[in-house]
Parts: C-alpha cells; structure tokens; sequence
C-alpha cells in the first residue's frame, strides 16, 4: 500500500471510530431510556437493565456503521479538498479512481465489520434478548411484587403491597376482583408470602379479611382468617409462544426456507429470502456510503470556498439509495424469484460511485465549450 493510500487510510479510521462512537451512543441512549422505562417500572433490577441494553447494541450498531463511514468519508475528503491536499496528489498524476483505492480498502473493513453483525451477531443477541424478555413476562414476582404501587395485571384485580422486606416478606396487602358480575371481592391481609405449588403460585394471606359484595342486594359479608391461599397464576394470562422471528435465525437457514419454517416464523418464502439477502445488501451498503461520500466530494475539484453544495449532493444522493432500498424490498417480497431486488440499492449506489469518479475524472464533461470565433 502506497504512503498516501495509508495516511488516507487512517484519517478514514479514525474519523470513523469517532463518529461511530458517537452515533452509538445517540441510538444507543435512546434505547436505553425506552428500556429503563419499561424494566425499572416492572421492579427489575439495573443487572437485568444493562443486560438488556448489552444485548440491544447489536441492532444498534449496525444501524450506525453504514452513517459513520459515510460522515467519515464526508469529513476526511472535504478536509483533505480544503487543505489542497487531494489537489497536489491529483497534480502527481493521481486520478479521481486512484484516489478512491484507499476509500475502497476502508469499504471493505466497514463491509467485514457489517457482515459480523449481520449475519452473527444481530441475530444471536435478538434472539436472546427475545428469550429473556419472555422470560421476564412470565415471571410473576418481578411483574406483581412491586412495592408502594396498585398494579392491574389483569383487567378486574387491583393489587396492592404496601412493603416487601429483604426476607421475601409481603406486608399490607390489598386486592381487589371485580371480575364476577355477580359479587365483588376484596382481600386485606397483614402479612403475606410466595409459595409455589407445582406449576402455580399461591399467596398465602395471614392475619386478613375477604370482604363479599353481592351486587343484587348490595349486601357486605365479611370473613376473617388466620391464613389464606390466593392463586396468582391466574392473575397473568399464559403467554403463547410465536416460535423465532425471522431476525433470529441464521442467514443459512433463511436462504433454504421449508414450509415448517415458513410456519414457525409466519413469513412466506419470499419474505424469508428477502431478509437473507437484505443481510448481504447491508454489508455491501457499508462500502458504498463510504465510496459515495468520497465520490461526490470529488466533483468539481478545489474551491478555497469549500465543497459545501458537494456535501449537501452526497447527503441527497444517500437519502436516494435508501429510498431505492424500500423499492427494492418491496419488490423482492413480492415473488421468491425477484431476490436479486435486495440488492438495488447497492447496484445503484455503485452506478452512483463511477458516474460521479468518471465526472470527476473529466471535469469539462459537462462545461459549456465556447467557441472561439475569428475576429473579422
């Protein structure tokens, strides 16, 4: 690799990581206020909080890749224009498509880096996190035992702890079911504990009162106990299991859809190998940002003004790729045999890449040639 191509290389590299930690941290703070929110409130613990969010960035930096590599291309190429730099190289004889030799070896890191996520790394941690937010669903102490606060897991029972001691200890209970038409239920207790029963869960009342109200009449029974079984299994409704979702699985098993697994995950063929493909398509989008942001910023050549109405281009150019990338998955999900349309974005990305390298080369190509004329 020639002197250039390396220090080109890693003015890309760095920029890169720079912007990539910082649009990480944007998406990823964004998810982390959205899952806090959800998992505090629910009296989960920070473990389970930074496990979630842990397993979430993932998704999140593949999101933010493909937008890093183009802004670092947009900054080192506009900084290299303005300092004249690109300029003397070009002067030593360097075309427009020689200078993108070092973009092009930056593409292809960003491309590999996408491609571990794409296809390793995105699927395991959605699938895991997928498993551990069912987990967490069906886990009744985690969704009722929460301290100072009336929950309604159900529509029809009010539920009410007033404290929960380190011991497991549950005082102050309220609640109330409403769920009968016929009588209203309301149970008090001082103290109660979590015992499980097999495959249920009682809670055990002691030292309490049920409070009957028959709506006929509007007549109040009351009873006192000593200790009380209350079955809370039934306060949340089962959770049916949807079998993988299609970001889960493994980019072999989406290329090679059988009919259990169009049943499993309730997606037809078509839908299936368009996601297989769009992995691909993703990875490749990495580099082409990358070389589209370089290629627009080359149109033109120096201005000591700077190359801003080039950048505001690369952003519109990005903004077209994208949404040639919602036409093509429209199309690929439409027919099995229209795969090949994932890939749109990326054919039209790199159609982008060499008409603007191929301008950039030929400066005059689209300069007015005035003609001289003989003076009479």
């Amino acid at each position: 690799m020639a002197r250039f191509d390396r220090y080109f290389l890693s003015q890309l590299m760095v920029l890169f990581g720079f912007f990539s930690l910082v649009l990480v941290l944007v998406y990823w703070i964004n998810r982390a206020v959205v899952l806090f929110d959800q998992l505090i409130a629910d009296g989960q613990s920070a473990v389970v909080f930074l496990e979630f969010t842990a397993l979430s960035l993932p998704s999140v930096i593949r999101l933010a890749l493909p937008l890093a590599a183009f802004a670092a291309a947009v900054y080192v190429t506009n900084r290299m224009s303005t300092e004249a730099e690109l300029t003397v190289v070009q002067a030593t004889g360097y075309s427009p498509f020689r200078l993108a030799r070092p973009v092009l070896y930056f593409g292809i890191v960003v491309a590999l880096l996408m491609s571990l996520l794409m296809h390793i790394l995105v699927p395991l941690s959605s699938a895991r996190l997928a498993e551990r937010q069912s987990e967490i669903a069906q886990n009744i102490t985690s969704r009722l035992l929460t301290e100072g606060q009336f929950l309604e897991p159900i529509n029809g029972v009010m539920f009410y702890i007033r404290e929960i001691t380190p011991e497991g200890e549950l005082r102050d209970i309220f609640i109330s079911d409403t769920r009968d038409t016929d009588d209203q239920v309301t149970y008090t207790a001082a103290r109660a504990f979590l015992v499980r029963d097999g495959d249920t869960t009682q809670l055990v009342l002691i030292d309490g009162l049920v409070q009957t109200l028959r709506i006929a009449d509007q007549r109040l029974f009351t009873t006192s106990f000593d200790d009380f079984a209350y079955n809370v299994g039934n306060l949340i409704a089962p959770l049916q299991s949807r079998g993988r979702r299609d970001t889960h699985i493994s980019t072999w098993e989406l290329l090679h859809p059988t009919p259990e697994l169009q049943a499993e995950t309730r997606q037809t063929a078509a839908d299936l190998l368009t996601r297989a493909h769009d992995r691909f398509s993703q990875s490749i989008l990495g580099a082409v940002a990358a070389l589209l942001g370089f290629a627009a910023l080359m149109v033109g050549g120096y201005s000591r003004f700077g190359v801003w109405r080039q950048i505001i281009g690369a952003i519109i150019l990005i903004i077209i790729v994208k949404a040639v990338e919602t036409t093509g998955l429209r199309l690929a999900r439409s027919d099995p045999h229209l795969w090949f349309a994932a890939y749109l974005q990326s054919v039209v990305g790199l159609l982008m890449i060499w008409f603007l390298l191929f301008w950039a080369s030929r400066p005059y190509l689209f300069k007015r040639r005035i003609k001289e004329t003989a003076a009479p």
